[in-house]
């Protein structure tokens, strides 16, 4: 029997104003029931963690920032050390948003900063322009290192440090059996839901998943991806949740059909009685040639003795 998708959780905050309405739009369109919840909780290193990691915030002159929460880390260790960060540090934005945000803790005009269009790809273009640079990269401890192997490939002199980590989520009070269907955007966000739900199998829910470290960390968990994105006709998750409900938005579980288990059987007789034989035909041919050697060699040896003889 099909399986019908009308309860829908996704392990994100709610979104914002723009997404909110792309998500309302989707669930009205379909019929849908929308739950949001983020799955992790992101949590700043101690202190101790940082004084660990033995690294002056002082000894680079540029900053990479990909996010808002390396902002706030990158100022908050600032102050506990008690750094005052010189009017000619460099930062490099992945987004003119989060070069916006930087206002937060200094005067962006007193500043040289720089940002990309939208992708670490165009941010790495920004940054190769300035490779005298010495960068310190502040990111997570689960950071891709996709984007480090980049900086790598394009001659960029960089230490990354790890401000922040995420951790799973207490998600005890979901009741994870009213949903149909669950949205995960991250590999913790996987290892959370696996750890709050270990009972939970495919047979129970549907997964859409999105990027595939995320798609790899639910087939690890043996979980199958019915929805995956990004993808060229799905480049974001509103999308494939609505291409995915236009072509009828039910799950089909797959079943061997006995025809198919007989045939298999059958195929497997027809493949043990051709070994069977192959095995026979060899076995002949091997007393055959045997055969035939002992034949040649007392012809020879005949031979030879009768050549003696009239000698």
């Amino acid at each position: 029997m099909a399986k019908s998708i009308k309860n829908i959780l996704i392990s994100q905050n709610a979104p914002s104003e723009k997404e909110q309405s792309q998500y309302k739009i989707l669930a009205e369109k379909f019929n849908l029931n929308l739950t949001f919840n983020k799955f992790f909780e992101v949590v700043r290193i101690s202190n101790k963690e940082y004084r660990a990691e033995r690294i002056n915030l002082l000894d680079y002159s540029a900053v990479i920032m990909t996010s808002k929460l390396a902002v706030d880390n990158y100022f908050h260790f600032a102050k506990e050390m008690r750094l005052v960060i010189p009017d000619d540090m460099k930062f490099f934005c992945i987004t003119d948003s989060i070069a916006n945000y930087l206002q937060t803790y200094i005067q962006y005009r007193k500043r040289k900063i720089f940002y990309g269009k939208l992708t670490f790809d165009e941010l790495v273009e920004v940054i190769a322009k300035h490779k005298d640079e010495k960068y310190l990269f502040p990111c997570a401890e689960d950071a891709s290192a996709v984007n480090f192997k980049k900086l790598e490939a394009a001659g960029i002199n960089y230490t990354k440090i790890v401000m922040h980590r995420s951790e799973p989520k207490d998600l005890s009070k979901i009741d994870i059996k009213k949903y149909d269907m669950v949205v995960v955007f991250s590999p913790i966000g996987v290892k959370s839901f696996v750890q709050n739900f270990p009972e939970v199998t495919s047979d129970d829910i549907v997964f859409a998943a999105f990027g595939k470290p995320t798609q790899l960390a639910l087939q690890k968990a043996k979980f199958k991806v019915t929805i995956a994105a990004p993808t060229l006709k799905s480049p974001s998750m509103v999308m494939a949740l609505d291409n995915f409900f236009e072509s009828g938005g039910e799950v089909k579980p797959v079943k061997k059909s006995p025809a198919t288990k007989e045939t298999t059987k059958e195929e497997t007789k027809t493949t043990k009685k051709t070994a069977s034989k192959a095995k026979k035909t060899a076995s002949s041919a091997k007393k055959t040639s045997s055969t035939a050697t002992k034949k040649t060699s007392t012809s020879s040896a005949k031979k030879t003795t009768s050549k003696q003889k009239t000698s």
